[in-house]
Formats: C-alpha cells, structure tokens, sequence
C-alpha cells in the first residue's frame, strides 16, 4: 500500500470517533493491553508524561515536550487529532513520523489486528508507543484522547500525570456534572506518581484530592497560588508574563487562554525539576515557550496565516475555550470582522453562539466531517442570537467568500471547530 492508501484504511475502515461521533468510540482497555502484549509491551522502554483535561491538553502537552527538548532529551510527542497530515500525531523532537513506517506498521501487524477490530485511536496509539520504543525516546508526552480512565493511552504509568482544567464536553461519554467528569479525568492519576492540576473549583478539587489520597499521589494545583502575576501582548506579537520566580517570560503562543495553560506549565516546570528531569534553567524555560510552535510543529491555536487582511485561525471548540476567545475576537480592531465559523453536532453551539461577536460578518459552513453541524443549522441557531451571514456548504467556499469581501485592514477569524480549521489548513493553501 502507498502511504495514501494506508491512511486511507485507517480513517474508513477502523472505528473513529473524530469522524463517527459514538459510534466510533470504544472505551476500555482490552484491546490496547492486547496489542501491547503482541507489540512487547513497548510503553516500559522509556519514561512519560501524560496529559488529560477538558481543553489546553494540545498546548500544554505541546509547550511540555518543547521544555524537555530545550534540556537535550529525546522527546516522543503523541497528540490529537490532527489538522493537515496524521503523521501529526507522532513525533519525535518536533519530527513527524515517517509515512513508511506507519504503512510497514500496517502491512505487517494487519493479520493480527484485523481479528481484534480496534478503533482508529487504539491501533494509532499502539503504533506511537511502538514507535517512541524503537526511536529509543528518552520520554514522551503522551496526551489522552478522550477522558482519561478508560482512554486507551492509559496503560502507561508515567513520571508526571498533568489535568489542565474541566469543563463540559463529551457528556454523553463523562458525565454531565463537573465532578463526574473530574472523575473520568482523574483516572489517569497513578500510585505514587505526582499529579499537576491546572485548574480547579469547588466542585471537582475534592475530587481530585479524594483520588489523589486513594493512591499517595502528591497533588499540585497550579492555581492556589498563580505563578503568573499579569499579561499582556507586547509589541513585537508575543505574549509576556510576569512570573513570581522566573521574572518576565515571553511566549509564541498568543491566544488570551494560553495565560492559564502557561500556569500550568510553569507548575510542571516546577515537579520536573523535582524530579531531576530538566534544569532549574530560566533561560531553556524562556527558550521552550518562545520556540513550542517551530519546536514541536504546534499549530491552530490564535496561529497568524496572513495578513493584510490579517487572517487567524483557532481550533477552539467549547463553551470553556470561547470564553477566552469571544473577549478576544471583540478586542481585535479592524475596519470590518469576518468570521468563518462552524461546529460539530455534540458541543454546545447555543451557548458559543451568546458569545461570538455582533459586529462581525460570517460565512456559516461545515467541516468535511459526518459529526459537523450543517451549515444551514449553523446560521439558522446563530441568526437566532443577532450574527448575520451566509452558508456555504464547505470550509474553502466560506473562506474564498470572506477573502473576496475583505480589504487590507479588515480581520478573517476561521474556527469553531478542530475540523474545520483542519479543513482550513489543509484545503485553502
């Protein structure tokens, strides 16, 4: 098979939630125990950090790999989904993985796993674990797919486990309480391994405090005393914090919510250096979140694509990341705003919908997806909040028109959904 042909086998013929919704999500651990006794349990060969939470799991888990590559490890990336190229997943030092290697992985493991009927996410995983093994990582960042006690990455016992935060999102799999899906979360926190908390509240500290305790897990929480005291954008397009110990720190990634994923790693900062896994070194710290983008290949998060019209695109998908991004988006001055915007069927368009800006102009579409939300559905719920536009029926239809009416000094936002700025990425350019 070609490198095409076998992607092309992974997305159609296995299970996928990304594109399937539930019906292509398999929760437990008996396939992926399966394939890692058949692979020789390969997750042992080296160190990890793994990575759960509602939203910022992508640039956190990002930002982490960026640090332990600064203090000279080789460093195994696992994330997702993927916006251009699956090979996005998996990296070693910011380098993809290599389209051979994933259709020899194929061809040679399909008369095993064809039997087992694993879901997209579980062989993909399988394959980055056998993959950091044979790269002989010194660590990797491994990010949770979906919830974190049965996700099938959590066969690992890690050095660190990292939650950024809790929100609502795939209730219909953790639950529709805050706490029950802290607790769906919390899953990942291991025996004796220290855990990092980004962000809490009353409802689910007790939780993780509870699970924590159950398993002699020393427990941080990054937010009960803020190491970042202030920031702003400054002038040269980055974003600068004031720190209580490290003094001020710059950072590529601008979208305002970085301020809280940046807090969190600057609390997992802290326990690797306890740890005795990176230098107590401002200078490589300063050098990882100035450099994560170029360093790791992170992309879709408040990412710059053009100017004059200055375009943005923001993978953003959730009531939690639209409240960062609604303030945002309303702060940009421009002649004109225009807003390409479209989401998947299971989020919660009504309350993002409140929060998106009136002033705009939008184009209304749908990602290339069997979970996105129809255009024509789109406008008609955002019509119902005062946003005036049009539908198109895809990505690059919707962005062509936006680019067409725009003028230098307007502003082209495109996001709403991971899948439609995949759509972006990779359609439009």
């Amino acid at each position: 098979m070609t490198y095409q042909e076998t992607t092309q086998f992974l997305f159609s013929q296995l299970p996928m939630f990304e594109r399937q919704g539930k019906a292509g999500y398999k929760s437990g651990l008996d396939n992926t125990l399966t394939l890692d006794e058949h692979f020789g349990h390969p997750h042992r060969n080296f160190k990890t950090i793994h990575v759960a939470g509602t939203n910022g799991k992508g640039s956190c888990s990002h930002t982490i790999a960026a640090l332990l590559q600064a203090n000279g490890l080789k460093v195994g990336l696992y994330t997702s989904p993927h916006l251009v190229d699956f090979r996005e997943r998996i990296r070693v030092n910011g380098l993809c993985i290599s389209e051979q290697y994933v259709v020899d992985f194929v061809e040679e493991n399909k008369p095993f796993f064809t039997p087992l009927h694993p879901s997209f996410f579980e062989l993909t995983t399988a394959l980055a674990i056998k993959y950091f093994s044979e790269q002989n990582v010194d660590i990797a960042v491994i990010e949770v797919g979906l919830g974190g006690r049965l996700d099938c990455t959590n066969i690992i016992t890690p050095i660190l486990s990292v939650i950024t935060n809790i929100s609502f999102d795939h209730t219909q799999f953790l639950g529709n309480t805050l706490a029950s899906i802290a607790r769906e979360k919390a899953g990942i926190i291991k025996r004796g391994v220290p855990v990092v908390v980004g962000e809490s509240d009353n409802e689910t500290r007790p939780v993780f405090e509870q699970v924590a305790s159950d398993n002699d897990a020393p427990l941080l929480f990054a937010d009960d005393c803020s190491e970042i005291l202030s920031c702003r954008h400054n002038s040269t397009g980055g974003m600068e914090y004031v720190t209580r110990h490290y003094g001020t720190l710059t950072g590529c990634l601008t979208g305002s919510y970085q301020s809280k994923n940046t807090n969190t790693i600057l609390a997992v900062y802290r326990q690797l250096q306890a740890l005795g896994v990176v230098a107590d070194n401002v200078q490589l710290l300063q050098e990882a979140l100035e450099n994560v983008v170029d360093a790791t290949g992170l992309n879709g998060r408040w990412q710059v694509v053009g100017q004059r019209p200055k375009v943005v695109c923001d993978t953003g998908h959730n009531k939690a990341a639209w409240q960062y991004l609604g303030p945002q988006l309303n702060a940009v001055e421009c002649a004109t705003m225009h807003i390409v915007f479209g989401m998947v069927d299971d989020k919660d368009i009504n309350s993002v919908a409140e929060m998106l800006p009136k002033r705009a102009k939008y184009y209304f579409t749908q990602a290339d997806s069997h979970r996105a939300l129809k255009a024509d559905a789109v406008e008609a719920i955002c019509r119902e909040k005062g946003l005036v536009g049009n539908s198109y029926m895809s990505v690059k239809e919707a962005y062509t028109a936006a680019m067409t009416n725009a003028s230098p000094s307007d502003f082209v936002f495109v996001g709403g959904s991971s899948y439609v700025v995949a759509d972006f990425l990779s359609k439009c350019f």
